[in-house]
């Protein structure tokens, strides 16, 4: 089957695909990041702080932009910078670009180095000291050239960073949401009873026989400690705490003292040598925290990033069998 067109729509086609051409060859991958900034964030001035870059720097390049498309993108309603439907449409658009870019420069980095990049991994000070450390070896030996830098703090505060592209990816405790976030179950975490060697403890500790000793636990901020709290309200016990410490280590150091009895995440004494300096016993009823990855949905996913997750999935079923 043959078709003859006309001139008229032999020109409009030309000139459709000349525009097509043109629009390509010039778009700046700068300019739909700063655009994608602006919505997401809903401020151009915070958009540029996220970018460090001037304001006027911002409202430049999102005006380029759309001086380049013909079209306007964004419109002011109130402070809030909101995108037209021109610019939601481009929004959905621009996540695809970005992944398909970084998906290409990641696959062509194997062929031209071994580098492949900074991953930023937030946790709590729990994983960092017990489950990270032969993760992190085990992957320094793998990828020699891959730079992780890890931060520690409570779920909201690795929450906020993920959410704000400050960090790549955290493993937090439950309970933990995001609108933008995924979300991936890792490890279930039993809590334990923690005594000085030699207490006398029963094969099972309830909340009423902790609360006649005095008790060393976790910062009232973090999930944790809120995890605990209620646990401990569902038992009808007060709970009193003669001291609240943010680190996991701090208060083995007082139990071994003998200051006190403690709840603590069981993967802070699995290890023969972690348990000698205590007793330890289950708790009843039973309890645990649950630990996820956190990423931004929108996250590229580069060789690097892929190769940390996988590791952290492993070394959680791991500990599950």
């Amino acid at each position: 089957m043959a078709f003859c067109i006309t001139g008229d729509i032999k020109e409009a086609l030309n000139a459709y695909t000349n525009y097509k051409e043109s629009f390509v060859s010039s778009l700046s991958l700068d300019q739909l990041a700063t655009f994608v900034e602006v919505i997401e964030l809903g401020s151009f001035s915070a958009a540029a702080d996220r970018l460090n870059i001037s304001q006027p720097a911002v409202s430049l390049q999102v005006r380029q932009l759309e001086k380049r498309l013909g079209v306007r993108l964004i419109e002011r309603i109130g402070r809030k910078a909101t995108p037209t439907a021109a610019g939601t449409e481009l929004l959905a658009h621009a996540g695809r670009i970005n992944r398909e870019v970084s998906g290409a420069l990641d696959a062509m980095a194997r062929y031209t180095t071994e580098t492949i990049g900074r991953v930023r991994l937030g946790t709590g000070a729990t994983a960092c000291i017990y489950l990270l450390p032969p993760l992190l070896r085990s992957l320094r030996q793998g990828f020699p050239s891959l730079d992780i830098t890890v931060s520690t703090g409570n779920t909201p505060d690795m929450v906020k960073a993920v959410e704000d592209n400050v960090l790549d990816i955290a493993l937090v405790t439950m309970p933990a949401s995001g609108r933008m976030l995924e979300i991936k179950s890792i490890l279930r975490d039993e809590f334990v009873a923690v005594a000085p060697a030699g207490a006398v403890m029963p094969p099972e500790v309830t909340a009423a026989e902790l609360s006649k000793n005095p008790l060393i636990l976790f910062e009232p901020s973090g999930n944790t400690r809120r995890i605990i709290d209620r646990w401990f309200e569902q038992s009808g016990v007060s709970l009193q705490p003669v001291m609240s410490l943010g680190s996991v280590e701090a208060i083995k150091e007082l139990v071994r003292a003998g200051l006190g009895w403690a709840i603590l995440p069981a993967m802070s004494v699995r290890d023969p040598e972690q348990r000698r300096p205590f007793t330890v016993r289950p708790l009843m009823p039973h309890l645990h925290r649950e630990l996820a990855l956190i990423i931004r949905q929108d996250k590229t996913v580069t060789r690097g990033l892929r190769a940390l997750i996988a590791a952290i999935t492993e070394a959680g079923t791991r500990r599950r069998l």
